[in-house]
């Protein structure tokens, strides 16, 4: 009679340096494998410490608190499936990332990574020795080789698993979302598949942490590259995979494949499930944000409902003498349509007491930019003391088109706990804002309806810091700015790859200095929701001082 094995996959959610808290969802889940009749449950990388840990792992006292969790799973979960779980391993003065095999008690085995990533948003050199070459582990009739995240996109590795006999792989991952990364995934494991004859388990985190959200959609690969089994994106689940023994080698019985979400789904998720675990990992429920009757704004505070539900945000209008009539209605009906708080603040009285302090030293000068950042200053005051008394967390609403030209004021409009749409160009911000008006998922928490009013979307950006003004009096129209941006930030072109492609050389020159001249504020701003693979912060580690330009 022909063998079968059950492994059940555990895509789930942990939070760093949690380590009792993540060692009790796999507690559970080991519950739920027993009962389904398991032979292995398995998580994913780093699981019982979370990811990514940064330098937190090269701390002794946690690496050995982590490995004694470890120890102590295996000692509770005794009777029943073996376990394979994510976790540093420190020996002989060596720490390594590592996949623990826990069977009867003890830690049967132990994987060593052997790749370790050290590009875009990934420092894994800096804290972890790279493992040897190591050949598959048994459990019960299967022998599972174990290649860890970046050790299956090299083909070296699945290939000694496959030569020293391995039955199926079994992919444990930290992959952070980029947009459209599952399929850079799966042409991978498609790949090492081909090369090796071997079914894949490809089995991903999923959750936020800090700038990086793990999207999970984890999925099981037949020899082919046939798509066995596809888990949703961005959810927590577990599945219970049969494999099953065959004349050509053991398969993966065919399984549930979830559709996956487009791009703009994807995205507009991402930034949800970021803010909702960035909040929940920290210990905050609700969240504010002021809310200026513009798109950005619009767009965060729909992001924010969808996370968090409309009774635990706070919108806050802070007119000055500048803010129009109109704008000041948009604003009560994003809030409106998304059913949550709104407070009225003016910041008259507050801007003519500063003004009257430095009148002083201000006589003679005329009025510039300094009294503009004034009012966007206050209202941080404002949204703070807001922030403080409540414990509500401040949001900033700066996409990236501004980040990139510094078209934001420093401990200003600036200054908060965190902003999703920090990687959102703003010619995306406007297509996001129509993408959540014309969709509803059962995931939001926010109202089905049209959020985000028609006007809000089409009206012509503008700070309201001066009479009358607009942002393309400062900047290039935002699908010129964004298209010059994408080729200096995204793709880092230069000068002359862009006047090729048709855009005003002088123009391209004044964006490519304010890119650079701005980086001190990036350096100083909130963290946020990355999208991309060139998103500001660990993507894109430019130098604040820098004097160079591109001739181009």
């Amino acid at each position: 009679m022909a063998q079968r094995f059950r492994i059940t996959l555990a895509q789930f959610n942990p939070t760093v340096g949690a380590l009792k808290e993540n060692a009790a969802q796999a507690r559970e889940a080991w519950a739920q494998a027993r009962a389904a009749k398991a032979d292995l449950l398995a998580f994913p990388e780093m699981f019982i410490t979370g990811y990514q840990t940064r330098d937190l792992v090269m701390k002794p006292a946690f690496h050995r608190a982590a490995m004694a969790e470890i120890e102590a799973l295996a000692a509770v979960c005794a009777e029943g499936p073996a376990i394979a779980i994510g976790g540093p391993f420190a020996e002989g003065g060596r720490l390594y990332n590592a996949y623990h095999i826990l069977e009867g008690g003890q830690v049967k085995a132990r994987v060593l990574k052997q790749k370790l990533p050290n590009e875009t948003v990934f420092d894994e050199m800096r804290l972890f020795e790279p493992g040897p070459p190591q050949g598959p582990y048994a459990i019960g009739p299967l022998r599972i080789g174990s290649p860890i995240c970046e050790d299956s996109w090299s083909p070296d590795v699945a290939e000694t698993l496959a030569e020293t006999g391995a039955d199926i792989l079994l992919v444990p991952n930290g992959s952070p979302y980029y947009r459209n990364k599952l399929d850079v995934r799966q042409g991978h494991m498609v790949a090492r598949v081909v090369e090796t004859g071997l079914p894949l388990v490809y089995l991903n985190l999923v959750g936020g942490q800090d700038d990086q959200v793990f999207d999970g959609a984890s999925f099981v690969l037949n020899p082919g590259g046939a798509l066995a089994v596809q888990m949703p994106a961005f959810e927590e689940c577990l599945v219970h995979l049969d494999l099953a023994e065959t004349d050509t080698g053991w398969r993966a019985v065919q399984g549930t494949l979830v559709s996956q979400p487009d791009e703009w789904e994807q995205d507009y998720r991402c930034m949800v499930m970021a803010l909702g675990d960035y909040l929940r990992k920290n210990g905050f429920a609700k969240a504010l944000l002021g809310l200026s009757g513009g798109v950005d704004s619009a767009l965060v505070a729909a992001i924010a409902v969808d996370a968090l539900g409309p009774e635990n945000v706070r919108c806050v209008m802070m007119p000055s003498e500048y803010t129009s009539e109109s704008s000041l209605e948009d604003a009560r009906r994003v809030a409106e349509r998304l059913g949550c708080r709104l407070d009225n603040l003016p910041i008259g009285a507050a801007r003519a007491a500063v003004g009257e302090t430095l009148a002083t030293l201000f006589e003679g000068l005329p009025p510039d930019v300094t009294e503009e950042n004034i009012q966007s200053r206050l209202r941080m005051v404002l949204l703070m003391a807001l922030s403080n008394k409540f414990g509500e967390m401040l949001l900033t609403t700066g996409n990236k088109s501004e980040l990139a030209v510094g078209y934001a004021t420093i401990y200003g409009d600036m200054a908060g706990g965190y902003n999703p749409i920090k990687d959102l160009y703003k010619t995306r911000v406007f297509e996001t804002c129509r993408w959540r008006n014309a969709n509803h998922r059962e995931w939001m928490k926010g109202p089905a309806t049209e959020v985000i009013p028609a006007r809000v979307i089409e009206k012509p950006p503008s700070a309201e810091l001066r009479p009358g003004q607009k942002d393309e009096d400062s900047l290039p129209p935002y699908a010129v700015l964004d298209g010059i941006l994408k080729g200096l930030v995204d793709d880092e072109a230069g000068v002359s790859d862009l006047v090729a492609q048709g855009y005003d050389r002088e123009t391209v020159k004044k964006v490519e200095h304010l890119l650079y001249i701005s980086e001190y504020k990036r350096f100083q701003a909130a963290p946020g929701t990355r999208l991309t693979m060139r998103a500001f912060g660990p993507d894109r580690r430019y130098p604040i001082v820098n004097r160079w330009r591109d001739p181009g």
